[in-house]
């Protein structure tokens, strides 16, 4: 499933509300798409009458008698690792403050293979009742490396607008012709658009398909030799005769 997609179940909100007894209940509901197929060291444990709500309300073994939130856990957590295949751990609190209610439950999916042995399957969390999957590594390298490219390709084009080349200097910076720039691109594009459409004149009155590769790519050089010739024209050496000095 997309790492943005969500999944949330009114029914079981409104009926059971959820807090941290019943999050894992909350997350292997039936219709969450974000569960595995098979079944869990969870569901074994749920057909045997174990669960955190139930150890904290009656304890375990040879000890019935209420039990703490963290007592509960910790005796759930016990409980899975006797089991081998996949499991759901719910992870303990911020701060392991058990007692403040908290909106954000993280849940981690596990192939555990022995007592001490797992392999972390994917991360979960649930948070204000709608279940999330946490992004990989990977997705959040691509999504820096995109708003990276972004901020640099943007700084390009404000840059470019700044950079002059003659043939006698080379290329140059003006930070201070950018208004200018922008009356000159607008004769540009006027220049432009009046070669283009002459150059299109002919091929555009043919329907849609029938104009080939070649002369499309045609077209489009033509054009980059206009944009070069503007861009001349508007040089010192062309527009004030200047001369180039020799050695």
């Amino acid at each position: 499933m997309s790492d943005t997609a969500s999944f949330v179940d009114p029914v079981f909100l409104a009926r059971f509300g959820l807090d941290r007894e019943k999050a894992l209940d909350y997350f292997l509901h039936l219709l969450n798409p974000f569960r595995t197929k098979a079944t869990t060291s969870n569901e074994v444990l749920a057909m045997q009458g174990t669960d955190i709500g139930t150890l904290r309300a009656y304890g375990t073994g040879g000890r019935m008698m209420p039990m703490t939130l963290q007592s509960a856990e910790d005796e759930y957590k016990n409980a899975l690792s006797r089991l081998t295949g996949e499991q759901y751990e719910l992870l303990p609190p911020p701060g392991d403050d058990y007692d403040l209610p908290s909106p954000l439950f993280v849940i981690r999916h596990v192939l555990r293979t022995n007592p001490t042995t797992v392999k972390v399957l994917g991360m979960y969390y649930i948070l204000e009742g709608v279940i999330y999957k946490s992004p990989s590594v990977r997705s959040l390298m691509k999504a820096n490396v995109t708003r990276t490219v972004e901020g640099l390709s943007e700084a390009c084009d404000a840059l470019s607008v700044c950079a002059r080349y003659e043939p006698c200097t080379g290329y140059t910076w003006d930070f201070e012709a950018k208004d200018q720039d922008d009356a000159e691109d607008d004769a540009e594009s006027s220049i432009l658009g009046k070669r283009r459409k002459r150059m299109r004149r002919i091929l555009d009155n043919r329907p849609p398909g029938e104009r080939t590769d070649e002369e499309e790519e045609g077209i489009r050089a033509s054009e980059a030799i206009d944009r070069i010739l503007v861009r001349l024209s508007k040089s010192q050496v062309v527009a004030n005769g200047k001369t180039i000095p020799t050695s």
